[in-house]
């Protein structure tokens, strides 16, 4: 008579469950507005030659990005990672700030 085996059921790894989603692209690109609840537009800028003159040619594209901790600000660099659909529009989460912007203080209001 063939024994019984038991399969246990084990929790993937955090490693396995990205191999299994496959590579997320990744974006470094120029905080452009912080206005919104923890959502920022990054602008990213693409280089790439003309296809038939060959000429140099600088591409811009918006991406909105979630901010949980609203730590990004207008001008820093960050890095963005493709996630799932967040709302409308947002398709990407900030994983870091890369560079913060040069502070520049607050003009001083004068009081009568």
């Amino acid at each position: 008579m063939p024994e019984a085996t038991t399969t246990e059921t084990k929790k993937p790894a955090a490693a396995d469950v990205d191999a299994k989603r496959g590579q997320r692209k990744e974006r470094l690109g120029k905080v452009i507005a912080a206005k919104m609840t923890k959502t920022i537009v990054v602008e990213v800028q693409r280089r790439f030659p003309h296809r038939e003159y060959r000429k140099i040619i600088t591409a811009y594209s918006k991406f909105y990005a979630h901010d949980e901790k609203s730590e990004a600000k207008v001008g820093d660099t960050v890095l963005i990672v493709e996630t799932r659909p967040l709302s409308k529009l947002k398709r990407w989460r900030l994983t870091q700030v890369v560079e913060r912007s040069a502070e520049t203080p607050a003009p001083a209001t004068a009081a009568a």
